[in-house]
């Protein structure tokens, strides 16, 4: 374990105190006649600093603790939590879930990890460090933030804020096959969103870095800079009349796309017959050229995990090859519904990477797409999982000869997510780290765009 790994003081328990909760919840659960047990305890800490027209708006600090408890008898379930780590608060918790427990029907598919899946070695993944961030530094660098962002163009008049935050937490997962585990982490940002105003009319974008290292984040004032130039293009935006053209998302709004994927191949969607992409292993699903890995202990990554939330270790795996889907996203519970093995998910998934081998830059993206929308926000929830058809509010820029002509507003872009994903034409190395999808833009063949 390197430094990187050490626990910052500044938490409110040292890990080894979250260790000893663990093991008591365990032994009191089966001391009570649970017939297993798994507890999770977290323990973190935040500060958070808006500026807004270069005062100070808001300072938050917040400081949180947690204790879940889930306890077995046979395959009846219960489950309980506090934010009360005294022993008689933990002891209540342990009970509410046994009466839980008591007064719920038996589920075959009920129980913790298969004890085989679980992590034997924990392989330090560099996910924490810490910020040491003065108040008074938090504030002078969201001031820089903003006052890049103001100095882009005289048209920019107001402002939401720029903000800085700073995040750690650490936590002890442990259940009663043997399985103790944690480790801390951390994830700081900084985030601008300003108004351009031209002609009684405004406009309003936003920028953002987030990363586990300070030192990885985009310059406070390259932020700034990005969210005053999207800000200003967006001016003189135009409605469009209603055609079919290629629709090229922009990496920021790119991933959503994978999300619905994904919340289509996970458990609870399949075994619900509730997904448009029911029993697609082995099925092409996106364009051929596609190739979707998970790559769960990439160093420094926003979604790397030894394990899932059940202690189930997690690998690196090809979810999609060549188009075709090698896997899904399951836990325990939905595995054992589904008649198959967890694929370590519970609780989500782990650095998904989207690639074609050839990322193009983005004004090639723009030259093979020649005449369409590029769309840089997305409005609505207009999604049906089931069905796969997808229609939302989209803003952006229209799109000719290669080239930006003008932004476009109050459109709505439609089609179905099959189409979509099998439609997907170019790929763009254009990626931006901000979660646990990870993609650049994205080439839609057709899609239908509905104008004013």
């Amino acid at each position: 374990m390197n430094d990187n790994a050490k626990p910052s003081p500044r938490f409110s328990y040292p890990s080894a105190v979250l260790q000893k909760i663990a093991q008591d919840v365990l032994d009191q659960a089966r001391k009570s006649g649970a017939t297993a047990c798994e507890t999770d305890i977290s323990d973190a800490f935040g500060q958070n600093v808006t500026v807004r027209r270069g005062e100070v708006e808001t300072i938050e600090y917040n400081r949180d603790k947690g204790l879940a408890v889930t306890v077995y008898i046979g395959q009846k379930r219960g489950h309980a939590s506090t934010s009360d780590f005294a022993p008689e608060a933990i002891n209540a918790a342990v009970a509410a879930a046994l009466s839980i427990a008591g007064h719920t029907a038996a589920d075959d598919c009920a129980g913790l990890a298969d004890a085989d899946l679980l992590a034997r070695e924990f392989p330090n993944l560099d996910l924490y460090f810490p910020w040491d961030l003065p108040v008074e530094q938090a504030i002078e660098l969201a001031k820089t933030c903003e006052a890049a962002a103001f100095a882009v163009d005289k048209r920019i008049t107001n402002s939401e804020g720029a903000s800085v935050s700073l995040s750690e937490s650490q936590f002890v997962y442990a259940n009663s096959l043997g399985f103790m585990g944690g480790y801390p982490g951390s994830r700081h940002s900084i985030s601008c969103a300003v108004i351009a105003s031209e002609n009684d009319t405004m406009q309003r974008d936003y920028w953002y870095s987030v990363a586990r290292d300070a030192a990885d984040l985009e310059q406070a004032d390259s932020v700034g800079r990005k969210a005053g130039a999207r800000s200003v293009a967006r001016l003189g935006a135009r409605k469009i009349a209603t055609c079919e053209v290629p629709v090229l998302f922009e990496a920021p709004v790119a991933v959503s796309l994978i999300g619905h994927f994904v919340g289509a191949v996970s458990g609870g969607s399949l075994y619900r017959q509730s997904s448009f992409l029911m029993d697609s292993i082995g099925k092409q699903v996106f364009a051929p050229d596609i190739q979707i890995r998970e790559l769960p202990h990439l160093k420094k990554g926003l979604a790397s995990e030894p394990f899932d939330n059940e202690g189930v270790a997690t690998h690196e795996r090809k979810v999609v090859e060549n188009g075709v889907v090698q896997g899904y996203f399951l836990g325990s519970y939905s595995a054992r519904k589904l008649g198959l093995r967890t694929t370590g998910n519970a609780g989500g998934n782990h650095n998904l990477i989207l690639d074609n081998g050839a990322g193009l830059e983005f004004s090639a993206l723009l030259k093979k797409m020649g005449k369409g929308v590029l769309v840089t926000e997305l409005l609505g929830q207009g999604v049906n999982p089931v069905t796969g058809d997808y229609s939302r509010g989209a803003a952006g820029y229209w799109v000719e000869d290669g080239e930006i002509r003008h932004a476009v507003e109050e459109i709505t872009i439609a089609g179905n997510l099959k189409n979509m994903l099998r439609g997907i034409s170019a790929v763009g190395n254009d990626v931006i780290v901000r979660g646990s999808k990870q993609c650049g833009s994205l080439l839609i063949d057709r899609m239908t765009v509905a104008g004013g």
